[in-house]
């Protein structure tokens, strides 16, 4: 007989271990398993609802604190030199705390990237939240920089590539690999500040030539640690694999089934199919189809394969290639849905209503034969009465009921009321020679919205089923925003003449009303970028807290298991709940169900800064042959070195820093995110018009630096040396710098200098 645990033991624990709260590390403490983790879970729920407990995403704490001992990152050290941290338990909804290390004599020296536990005093000042000291610190790998190799006397430099990167590095003789001046390296380092105050490391890695276009993504790549060669043994793995047969699946090879995809699409994981229901009590209703390739058949539990997936979590997509995460047997060959090729898929049949309403849903394991392989853009001008040789004979049977299906989702659509923020994304155009060769917008045609509502439905019926046959699967969360956050945005609303609801349960309809009111303005771009921020980051996991950016209350990924490991899961599940083969979920798939959602999530944020940042390498590669140039923006961010603003023409965002600004001392006001002119009184707010020039485009580094010169459309003094646009914050800075040079004698002190 397995003891379930009291609450009063269940509330100790988690005292006695605040680093361990999730409800696997209380099953395992406690010895729990199977059916009896049902009678744990209920008495966890209980805790929550009597307000002793509160669960954030994956584990048990006491609401909006850190534990008093706690895991944190070293961030390094801030403008003021003091050493700071993030903490990596941090379960709350507001701002991630500031957390500021103050170390003891007898410490080891701690850099960026350092992970250590350490044991927390919350003091609740205007600069930091809880100050930490150092108990240990965890080991972990060597700390890996990207940087140009300098050569010198003593052996060689560094000159680290990030853009928030410390100093230099120091290279000695015999650990240069005989890189070349100026080249692109990969280093590591060996040891702490030496005789000329550097840290020493070696090159691991020569990476050629930085003014390469081919060197910009993969800068990124290696930056951020995403693995683009696939394992001896994942590859042998994937080109054994067969074509699937036919056997005990639904024979769907004679439903024209198309997959819609962008014109350079390498790989096509979903296809779709929509006729009229005949059924007389659905008029005006539709039968949709969407099919799923079935990755699930190839890449099966504690596989290689399967190891190297949830490794990577997902694919990562450049301008210049695309880092899989699977081979490329698999991803383009096997599990793609080709035209006129038989493949294995997982279909779902979808009956919805006139309005758009789901009606019913039934998954199948299938076989099917894409009938074409169609780009939005022709799929749209077929519709637009446009039609080429291939969409011609697909037109009235194909892609005409696609088109009544997706009206009628739309109508779904308007009465659910999704987040519509309207963000016009920019696309980098590459020439031959790899460099940039223009800057434009993505199309957003009809086209795209439609597969868009589709491939939501079947999302939706893959949480719905697996909910219902009580199938573990991955949830894809968007928690609702935190009441800062939204406190920030209907500031920032205020401020424009608009107006955010207040005094109500927040719902994304209320931020719809906020977007209409500032569409067709000069505050359109501000209030969709302002409401942006204000969001969660959505991620995975094994607990459905909803999605709230599609205002859906059951939602996960099964669309895309070729590029995300999520959907994969989720098609295990499927497999598992219909008893269609030995191929779906293990044991060990559910049993660290928890750890594959953070992990993935991990995966899926790491690309998106990669991506992020290899965008800003092109654009300042683009930019770089431009300087002096004059372009209007928009004033995107205020900090206290300076603003950013965000450039019309490419999206590109430059810094214009402090010091280049005016005559004067400038305020800067973290409530009204602002910076204000001591003498001349200039305000400059997010949102505001700017003509800026173009000062220095680094793209080794993504950064860009911007003179302005006007706001608004009115002329700024030209910027002094003495003094000038320097900041400070007011009576209540000068107080908390005053406290902060006080900690900092009191540890000189303790070290004896």
């Amino acid at each position: 007989m397995v003891h379930i645990p009291s609450k009063d033991e269940i509330l100790q624990w988690i005292s006695d271990n605040p680093t361990k709260t999730s409800k696997r590390d209380i099953a395992k403490a406690f010895g729990i398993k199977g059916a009896a983790r049902i009678d744990l879970k209920r008495a966890l729920k209980e805790l929550e609802s009597e307000g002793h407990l509160q669960k954030r995403k994956r584990s048990y704490t006491d609401p909006e604190e850190l534990p008093p001992v706690s895991v944190l990152e070293v961030i390094g050290p801030d403008a003021d030199g003091d050493l700071t941290a993030r903490p990596l338990e941090w379960q709350g909804t507001g701002e991630e705390p500031r957390v500021v290390v103050v170390p003891k004599s007898g410490d080891p020296a701690l850099g960026k990237g350092n992970r250590i536990l350490a044991r927390l005093k919350k003091v609740g000042g205007d600069e930091f939240d809880y100050e930490a000291r150092l108990i240990r610190k965890i080991g972990s790998n060597p700390l890996r920089i990207l940087a140009i190799f300098r050569e010198s006397h003593e052996g060689g430099r560094l000159v680290p590539i990030d853009k928030g990167a410390d100093k230099e590095w120091l290279v000695p003789e015999g650990a240069t690999d005989d890189a070349r001046d100026g080249e692109l390296v990969e280093a590591q380092q060996t040891g702490p500040k030496g005789r000329m105050g550097l840290p020493r490391a070696k090159v691991v890695a020569r990476l050629g030539d930085p003014s390469e276009p081919r060197a910009v993504s993969l800068i990124a790549i290696h930056q951020h640690g995403i693995p683009d060669h696939f394992p001896d043994a994942v590859i042998a793995e994937a080109d054994k694999a067969k074509p699937a047969p036919l056997g005990d699946r639904l024979d769907l090879r004679d439903m024209p089934l198309v997959t819609i995809d962008p014109v350079d699409a390498r790989d096509h994981d979903d296809a779709c199919f929509a006729q009229i229901d005949t059924n007389p009590a659905n008029k005006g209703g539709f039968i949709v189809w969407v099919a799923i390739a079935d990755v699930a058949h190839y890449v099966t539990p504690g596989s290689a394969l399967d190891r190297e997936a949830r490794k990577r979590g997902n694919s990562s997509y450049f301008p210049d290639r695309v880092v899989p995460m699977l081979p490329d047997r698999l991803s383009g060959d096997l599990c793609s849905l080709h035209e006129g090729v038989e493949r294995p898929c997982v279909a779902v049949k979808m009956v919805i209503d006139k309005d758009g309403t789901k009606i019913s849903h039934e998954f199948h394991r299938a076989m099917m034969k894409s009938a074409a392989s169609l780009a939005y853009a022709e799929v749209q001008d077929a519709m637009d009465g446009r039609a080429n040789e291939k969409c011609e004979p697909l037109l009235e049977d194909v892609i005409k009921p696609l088109y009544g299906a997706y009206a009628a989702l739309t109508r779904a659509r308007e009465a659910r009321q999704p987040l519509e923020l309207d963000l016009p994304e920019r696309k980098i155009e590459l020439g031959e020679d790899g460099k940039v060769a223009s800057i434009a917008f993505r199309e957003r045609l009809d086209a795209h919205k439609m597969i868009e509502e589709f491939m939501v439905l079947a999302n939706v019926a893959a949480a719905e089923t697996l909910l219902k046959k009580k199938t573990p699967l991955l949830y894809r969360v968007h928690e609702e925003p935190s009441t800062e956050k939204l406190e920030a945005l209907r500031e920032t609303a205020v401020s424009s003449g608009l107006v955010l609801a207040k005094g109500q349960v927040l719902q994304t309809r209320h931020l719809n009303q906020l977007l209409a009111q500032a569409a067709g303005t000069d505050q359109d771009e501000l209030i969709n970028i302002s409401t942006l921020r204000s969001m969660t980051q959505a991620y995975y996991s094994p607990e459905n807290f909803a999605h709230f950016g599609l205002a859906l209350r059951n939602y996960a990924h099964f669309t895309s298991p070729i590029r995300r490991y999520a959907d994969l899961i989720v098609h295990r599940g499927l497999i598992s709940a219909h008893g269609w083969g030995d191929d779906g979920l293990s044991e060990q798939d559910i049993e660290s169900l928890e750890e594959t959602a953070q992990q993935i999530s991990d995966t899926e944020r790491r690309s998106m800064v990669a991506e992020r940042d290899t965008t800003d390498r092109y654009l300042a590669s683009y930019l770089s042959e431009r300087l002096g140039n004059e372009f209007s923006g928009r004033v995107a961010g205020i900090a206290r070195f300076g603003v950013f603003v965000k450039l019309d023409e490419t999206g590109a965002d430059g810094l214009v820093p402090i010091g280049t600004i005016g005559r004067e001392f400038f305020v800067h006001d973290e409530d009204t995110n602002t910076l204000r002119g001591e003498k001349s009184g200039l305000t400059i707010g997010l949102g505001q018009r700017a003509l800026v020039r173009l000062a220095e485009a680094t793209p080794v580094t993504g950064g860009i630096t911007l003179d302005l010169l006007e706001l608004d459309g009115k002329a700024l003094p030209k910027s002094s040396n003495s003094g000038g646009g320097k900041t400070h914050r007011g009576r209540k800075v000068g107080q908390t710098r005053a406290k902060k040079a006080k900690l900092k004698r009191k540890v000189k002190r303790k070290r004896g200098n």
